[in-house]
């Protein structure tokens, strides 16, 4: 009796989105002589041979093809010796979107003795609980004892990318293989695998199964490191713990047990903290099931941490963008409210770039520099991509997390919120931290598109500079204020970090510095929007033009807040408040 299991990470691209391939699919074969078949046919088989090739294929189909009964353009199917499925479901109902060019992770389990298959699929590298297909089946008389595993695709003239991240396999149960004997010729692309099989209580042994990775001929693959990829669910109506809230999830992320989470972060540990914040600690957790390690976000009930737990919630699960922390879970258990989130090993922006260890290296500039253009990709994203706008409002060093290969994930949405597209701002009270706050923000409460556009400024100049939005000393200097000084000079170049000891290209440093000017300008009409930065910063539009003269910025008397309201710092700041200092001309 044969089981398996297997595991990978894929996505789907396209350069023009108005046409699509077919998708790809994962199989298993017991021969590879009809394997990588030319036409639309997931490279499984073609037209003269519909019927002819045997296999098992889990299907990712992104075309519809009445031909073969598909029931839409975004399925997940069953496959036996023909591409007309056994069983099909719409993976929508996992929140996903086989086309929209983000990371998905799929498990597919089959289990001999339940006579099962089961198919998982998520945005998050944490295995759901429910699969997304469940077909009983016995697969005993199809699986045999050499059989090729691997992956299939076909574009049928269109531009569709198939890439593979990551893949594993296991499979159990097969009988004891003969020295010097098989069925068939194991070409030089095959892989030996050696699990580890447990035949009884009383005889362990090692047994070899040949895998042949079989690749078809009109599919296309590649190795890559990309960005994460987003759960998306429908948008919270409600918002409850046991007695107050009550989570309206249609599909979502994963809701997460009180126990699981204290498990998996060792009781809450404080050698597990990674981070704190003003509206609750940040923890690692390590989930020993699936292997996995995750940042949970833990918080007591107040008003305050409700707020945010809500927005979070309300705003970030729905997005998807590989720059973009993911959102895998969460928890409203014993007065306390959870989020978890995809771990990022090389922590916040902050920490890395503030860093005084003498025993470590700077971070290099091409690291920098790809953190601007991804940080520009995610907000042109934010602002002009979603259905309706999203406006961060706490865009800083410390919200920008970096993933193994220092690729920007930009975090915390707890003072996030919608707006729709071409509508006035309303008056809120002023959120933020001092040093990212545009001007106007911090004089009429209304945050705009615009004011994200000015801490990122702020944050661009910190990586090109080194130095904090506003540094230690006597004389407290603003960064935005320093850099413009420097470049009326015509010494712009001087900015430069100095820890990079001239390893950088000048002419992308200069670039980086003027398009954080131009995004710190006073005058908010005078900032570019985040697309246009996004194509300057690729070398795709002009230079943004940056004048000499810092703009000076004046505001009529009426000053619609109170100064007790003005900030609400998001997040505990390491600087004392004795730091900060606000100038705002008054007209009088």
């Amino acid at each position: 009796m044969v089981s398996f299991s297997t595991r990978f990470a894929f996505s789907v691209n396209n350069i023009n989105p108005t046409s699509y391939g077919d998708g790809l699919a994962f199989f298993l074969s017991p021969d590879n002589q009809t394997l990588g078949s030319s036409g639309g046919y997931l490279g499984l088989v073609n037209s003269s041979q519909l019927t002819k090739n045997k296999f098992v294929a889990i299907e990712f189909d992104t075309r519809q093809d009445l031909h073969f009964n598909d029931p839409d353009d975004n399925h997940v199917g069953l496959d036996i010796d023909s591409l007309i499925s056994i069983k099909t479901t719409n993976v929508k109902l996992a929140g996903v979107d086989l086309k929209s060019r983000n990371l998905i992770s799929c498990w597919i389990d089959y289990k001999s003795e339940e006579r099962k298959l089961l198919v998982f699929l998520s945005y998050s590298s944490l295995k759901p609980k429910k699969p997304i297909l469940n077909v009983d089946i016995d697969l005993s008389e199809y699986l045999k004892e050499f059989m090729y595993v691997g992956f299939a695709a076909s574009t049928e003239g269109s531009t569709e990318l198939h890439c593979i991240e990551n893949w594993s396999f296991q499979a159990f149960g097969f009988s004891p293989v003969r020295k010097h004997h098989s069925p068939h010729n194991v070409s030089d692309n095959s892989v030996v695998v050696n699990p580890k099989i447990q035949d009884s209580d009383h005889d362990k042994h090692h047994k070899r199964l040949g895998l042949g990775l079989g690749i078809a001929g009109p599919a296309f693959f590649c190795s890559v490191l990309v960005a994460f990829g987003w759960i998306s669910f429908k948008k919270w109506r409600g918002l409850n713990t046991e007695k107050n809230f009550k989570a309206e999830l249609v599909t979502g992320p994963r809701q997460f047990s009180y126990k699981e989470l204290r498990s998996a972060t060792r009781g809450f540990h404080s050698s597990r903290i990674i981070g704190n914040g003003a509206f609750g600690t940040v923890y690692k957790a390590f989930f020993v099931d699936s292997s996995s390690i995750a940042a949970v976000k833990r918080s007591k009930h107040s008003h305050e941490s409700k707020t945010e737990f809500s927005a979070e919630l309300s705003i970030i699960a729905c997005l998807r963008h590989k720059n973009l922390v993911q959102l895998q879970g969460w928890c409203i258990e014993k007065g306390e409210l959870l989020l978890v989130y995809d771990f990022m090993p090389n922590g916040s922006l902050d920490k890395v770039l503030y860093q005084e260890s003498k025993h470590v290296n700077p971070l290099k500039w091409p690291y920098r520099y790809n953190i601007a253009v991804g940080l520009a990709s995610v907000l042109t994203y934010l602002h002009q991509e979603c259905e309706q706008q999203v406006i961060h409002r706490d865009i800083k060093a410390s919200n920008i997390m970096l993933d193994g290969s220092y690729n920007a994930r930009l975090g915390d949405f707890g003072l996030a919120r919608l707006m729709d597209h071409d509508k006035s701002p309303v008056s809120t009270l002023t959120a933020g931290t001092m040093g990212y706050l545009a001007p106007e923000y911090l004089q009429y409460g209304k945050a705009t598109e615009k004011t994200d556009v000015f801490s990122y400024g702020v944050v661009i100049l910190e990586l090109a500079c080194g130095r904090r939005p506003i540094e230690d000393g006597h004389e407290m200097v603003n960064l935005v204020d320093w850099v413009w000084r420097l470049y009326s000079e015509s010494r712009i170049i001087k900015a430069a970090d100095k820890r990079l000891n001239s390893d950088f290209e000048e002419e992308e440093m200069k670039r980086l510095l003027l398009v954080g000017l131009s995004c710190a300008n006073p005058d908010s009409n005078e900032r570019p929007c985040m697309r246009r930065v996004f194509q300057v910063l690729n070398n795709e539009a002009e230079p943004i033009f940056v004048p000499k003269v810092k703009p000076t910025l004046t505001f009529s008397t009426s000053i619609p807040l109170s100064i007790d309201d003005i900030f609400s710092d998001s997040e505990e700041s390491e600087a004392p408040e004795d730091e900060f200092e606000i100038g705002v001309d008054l007209l009088k």
